[in-house]
């Protein structure tokens, strides 16, 4: 989302540079070139009033003309008598046109100390470049005074004036990018923190909420959220109290199941009768303790695969030396936190260790290997036994007569914990998300 806010301002904004900086541009390039026309108007006009003078010889005129070497253009002039003074544009100086009657005479009685009369300048393109032509009277007859800009000298400034305009369009350009950036950061941050919220209420945390500000549509989301996850929770906490109250309710007649277990006459039967009942109890325990763990251990329970890996291995070492076994640990030094109770990682641990125990023979060593990387804890039960037969960990199936249970336990176990059990040939591998 945010990249596409920062794409559709960019275009935007440069939509909107373009059509207002190429008008612009072409309107520059004009008023340039229309300052360079005015300024060498003004300098072929100077330029004719010193020739229109009386007494200036070509000497003089060529001096003055030298003089002005510092100004843009290059400056000729065409005599009456057709010698040309300076450097002449290519292609030469016309012929001046003719002019109305006092150009060069004293038609007043004044002595011919006027001033010099001057005509209009007329404009032509020469060579890529501009030629500004205006005649002056003279008391032999009509020059001709030309002013030849080329096209750099035409249109002098011009660079300046277009690399401040594309400045100022980058500026504006960037100060849009800004400007997305921080609408973009203000809609996504709330969505992004919405979004990893809902990851960790899939992953089990119930205690995780959403951000409710920033844009009015933005926080109703994550306000939905929220109730959701309140709701989820009060569903849960009420799911797990009725379980726990109904098991506590059965404990009544259990109760009195065993008082009339006890009044029995056959002491057998009794017995007997009592063994069934302690197992019914046992049940019910585990049934209570199971519903009310998230009250011990919180809705995301965790604990230290290592330390839980050491005490379950010091659990099977003396069955381990009994049978004459070697059961080799390879644990890190530094705590693995996992997303998994000490309970039931325990009891992953035990069915794994307990299948190698009823699975091989005596004396076939085993190893429990820890390793923690990218996140995740392997811990990798391997033994020198015959290997696992294909479909073994599947729920009621085995080939040596037993259950099924024990691997599809440790299965649940890592999957409850957002892993993975993997079967291979002389190993099994339990995968668990690292805290």
């Amino acid at each position: 989302m945010r990249r596409r806010i920062l794409l559709l301002s960019v275009g935007m904004t440069t939509l909107v540079v373009l059509a207002f900086a190429v008008p612009l541009v072409v309107l520059l390039r004009s008023t340039t070139a229309n300052e360079s026309k005015d300024k060498a108007r003004y300098l072929a006009e100077s330029v004719a009033y010193y020739v229109g003078d009386k007494g200036r010889t070509n000497d003089d005129i060529t001096a003055y003309i030298d003089g002005l070497a510092d100004k843009p253009g290059r400056i000729s002039v065409r005599m009456p008598d057709g010698t040309t003074l300076g450097e002449p544009p290519p292609g030469g100086v016309p012929t001046p046109k003719e002019v109305p009657a006092g150009y060069g005479d004293d038609p007043d009685g004044d002595d011919g100390k006027g001033p010099p009369k001057i005509g209009d300048a007329d404009y032509r393109d020469v060579g890529g470049g501009l030629a500004v032509d205006v005649g002056v009277g003279t008391p032999t007859g009509l020059a001709s005074v030309c002013v030849y800009l080329t096209a750099e000298e035409l249109y002098d400034g011009l660079v300046p004036r277009v690399l401040f305009l594309v400045g100022g369009s980058l500026l504006v350009l960037l100060l849009s990018i800004a400007g997305a950036e921080l609408v973009s950061r203000r809609l996504a941050r709330p969505l992004e923190e919405t979004a990893s919220t809902a990851e960790r209420l899939a992953r089990g945390d119930m205690d995780a909420r959403a951000p409710t500000t920033g844009p009015a549509e933005v926080a109703k989301v994550g306000a939905a959220l929220n109730g959701l996850a309140d709701r989820i929770d009060e569903v849960i906490a009420v799911e797990r109290e009725a379980v726990a109250d109904l098991s506590h309710r059965l404990r009544t007649p259990l109760t009195a199941l065993r008082l009339q277990v006890e009044a029995l006459p056959d002491r057998e039967s009794a017995e007997e009768l009592n063994t069934q009942v302690n197992s019914l109890e046992r049940t019910l325990t585990a049934v209570i303790s199971a519903a009310r763990r998230p009250q011990r251990e919180g809705r995301v329970p965790h604990s230290d695969a290592v330390e839980v890996t050491r005490q379950r291995a010091a659990f099977w070492e003396p069955l381990f030396e009994d049978q004459g076994r070697e059961l080799a640990l390879d644990l890190p030094d530094t705590p693995a936190t996992v997303r998994s109770s000490a309970e039931d990682l325990g009891a992953a641990l035990d069915a794994l260790v307990e299948n190698v125990v009823a699975h091989t023979p005596d004396g076939t060593p085993a190893r429990i290997t820890l390793t923690r990387a990218d996140g995740v804890v392997r811990i990798v039960v391997a033994d020198n036994g015959p290997g696992i037969p294909l479909g073994a960990g599947e729920r009621g199936r085995s080939d040596r007569g037993s259950t099924g249970l024990g691997l599809d336990i440790a299965r649940r176990c890592a999957e409850a914990a957002g892993g993975r059990l993997t079967l291979h040939r002389n190993e099994v591998e339990l995968t668990l998300v690292a805290t």
